[in-house]
């Protein structure tokens, strides 16, 4: 049996976290079904940083805290070397879209380096760049 391997996007912690957030059922649903078939969850570093500061600002500390001692530790978290920046950042300064951050190059590049070709997330630039984006439908 095949382990599901699955990349994690700030918009899907955002949205498990945000019950105010127009994906949130969505994500909440998607989040139990990885986790009772026992999926290999994987985000960076990078991701990790924008979503704290995401849920910081938006939510305040304590959710951004809450999220990194019981959300976070079941994520493995890849942490981006230079090599990776490096190339994730020409990625970026070569496509020049003003909506693409440096974040969504990153994930891509570790997405491609590990083989991974599901995002759990809801930022339709993984679609434009050949990722399939996982949702409630997929698992029914």
């Amino acid at each position: 049996m095949t382990i599901e391997k699955v990349f994690i996007d700030t918009s899907a912690f955002y949205a498990l976290m945000d019950r105010s957030d127009s994906y949130h059922k969505s994500a909440s649903e998607l989040w139990a079904h990885m986790l009772d078939k026992g999926y290999y969850l994987k985000t960076s570093n990078y991701v990790t940083v924008e979503t704290l500061a995401l849920l910081q600002n938006r939510l305040g500390f304590e959710a951004a805290d809450l999220w990194s001692r019981d959300v976070l530790g079941i994520v493995e978290t890849f942490w981006i070397d230079e090599g990776l920046h490096n190339l994730a950042f020409e990625i970026w300064f070569s496509l020049g879209r003003r909506k693409l951050s440096l974040v969504d190059c990153t994930s891509f590049v570790i997405m491609r380096h590990g083989k991974m070709g599901k995002v759990f997330g809801f930022d339709k630039h993984f679609t434009d760049h050949g990722f399939e984006i996982l949702n409630e439908h997929a698992f029914r």
